[in-house]
């Protein structure tokens, strides 16, 4: 049965990888290969529980007969709510990011955006929609600033051959950006839930590699702009009454918004409680804010959709239950033992943790980065400081954790369908799988591998 679950497992990855050509939707085979493996895994209960939990499972009895009925109880209670809620805190997390975003949207209160990067000069222009993408990125996730930004550039650019290349840009700043941080990327938001890292020692070892990851094919990408570029000159979307908000009231109500989460990892280290619950609260002081200034506001809900929206929407929550099924695929599979395995023959044949770092990216670019993430990140369990240099990169802090997570990122710029930001860009320019390796994965490899190498040297000097 445990390899039969494996297989799931793979398989699933195999068509994650393929969604392309296969055109199932990876959200809908992580929910299927999450469900489906539990189910198996409960039916052969009592030879996993034995294997893996035998002590808690006889504490669990506390002197009752062992039934299938008792092992289904234990399990249940004792060994699958535990990774539903390893899950349930991503998922939250993004959940309340996506609200925030969109009650931010809603109001106009990146409205400034537009005005600030029109220009005809195309590498001022490059450089403008990349930056704000990459801080953006940083304290939302990744998915959703590219949602907002793709858009903002497709109606500021003609040019499609143009876009593409914007749009590229884009995603780039985004997937590094949101590895700056532990709140911008899920593998970072997992990494902090388990106190594998902090927020601020996360963020300071990937800073030069992100910058370089990002800057190096950003400025490679803008050679092949001409030097002129057609702008779109369109005045601000209507919206409906929502635009009775002045100035201020939108800087503030962006003020709350992204300065709230700016405030969540102090949050989370005086309190010590799961980061989602903090990005609730910014949440709800901003929905308060927003009722606040939008009281006198009438036939609110006859407001006219927009594309930005739906795109948003369905694009967060299809990465909701992708995050939801894969944490629970990878969940059961280190239930059967099998990931213990794999950790064992890690350490026997590979034993280096940078190896393993540019396995994972080649893997991500494949693959998809959070998928590959969340594999890896799981071979490990987390470990005590021992004073031993490899073991130490399991701690708290440890290397592995970090150059994982640049990994998965770097490496998921390298082809589009690497992370459902560049499948995002895919689906809205039409993008080929071919013309963007061959324009933009190129140089991301090569800016990923500078990244590494600076990481390496950053680590071989602090040792």
């Amino acid at each position: 049965m445990t390899l039969i679950i494996v297989a799931i497992l793979l398989i699933g990855f195999v068509l994650i990888a393929t969604e392309k050509v296969t055109n199932v939707n990876k959200a809908a085979v992580a929910i299927f290969i999450g469900t489906m493996g539990w189910v198996l895994y409960i039916c052969y209960g009592t030879d996993f529980v034995m294997s893996e939990h035998e002590g808690d499972y006889v504490d669990f009895l506390n002197g009752a007969v062992a039934t299938s009925t008792a092992v289904k109880h234990y399990i249940a209670q004792n060994i699958f709510l535990k990774y539903v809620g390893r899950a349930a805190e991503v998922v939250l997390f993004l959940l309340a990011t996506m609200t925030i975003v969109e009650i931010l949207h809603n109001n106009g209160c990146f409205d400034f955006l537009t005005p600030w990067v029109r220009t005809r000069h195309s590498r001022k222009l490059l450089w403008c929609l990349s930056g704000i993408t990459f801080v953006l990125s940083a304290n939302l996730d990744n998915l959703t600033t590219t949602a907002l930004m793709l858009v903002v550039m497709h109606n500021l650019v003609a040019n499609r051959r143009q876009r593409m290349i914007y749009g590229s840009a884009v995603v780039l700043a985004a997937n590094m950006g949101g590895a700056l941080t532990v709140i911008g990327d899920p593998a970072g938001l997992l990494l902090w839930n388990m106190n594998a890292v902090t927020a601020t020692n996360f963020s300071m070892w990937l800073l030069i590699p992100c910058l370089l990851a990002w800057g190096l094919p950003t400025f490679l990408l803008g050679r092949m702009l001409p030097e002129r570029v057609e702008i779109v000159w369109q005045s601000m979307p209507y919206r409906g009454d929502d635009t009775n908000l002045n100035g201020w009231q939108r800087l503030l109500m962006l003020f709350v918004g992204i300065g709230g989460l700016w405030f969540i990892p102090t949050f989370h280290n005086i309190t010590k409680l799961s980061p989602f619950l903090g990005a609730l609260c910014v949440l709800a002081v901003l929905w308060i804010v927003n009722e606040i200034f939008n009281h006198k506001l009438m036939n609110v809900e006859k407001m006219i959709q927009r594309r930005m929206p739906r795109v948003l929407q369905y694009g967060v929550l299809q990465m909701m239950l992708y995050v939801m099924g894969l944490m629970l695929a990878v969940g059961v599979v280190e239930e059967t033992g099998a990931v213990r395995w794999l950790a064992y023959q890690c350490d026997a044949v590979i034993h280096n943790i940078w190896i393993m770092g540019a396995i994972a990216g080649i893997v991500s670019s494949v693959l998809d980065n959070f998928a590959t993430a969340l594999s890896f990140i799981s071979i490990y369990p987390l470990a005590e400081t021992t004073g031993d240099v490899y073991s130490d990169a399991f701690a708290m802090n440890g290397f592995y954790w970090k150059v994982v997570a640049y990994c998965t990122a770097a490496g998921g710029n390298i082809l589009a369908f690497g992370s459902m930001s560049g499948l995002a860009l895919m689906k809205m320019e039409r993008i080929h799988i071919g013309w963007f390796f061959k324009n933009v994965g190129l140089k991301a490899l090569i800016g990923g591998l500078l990244g590494l190498a600076v990481m390496f040297s950053m680590s071989f000097f602090i040792e």
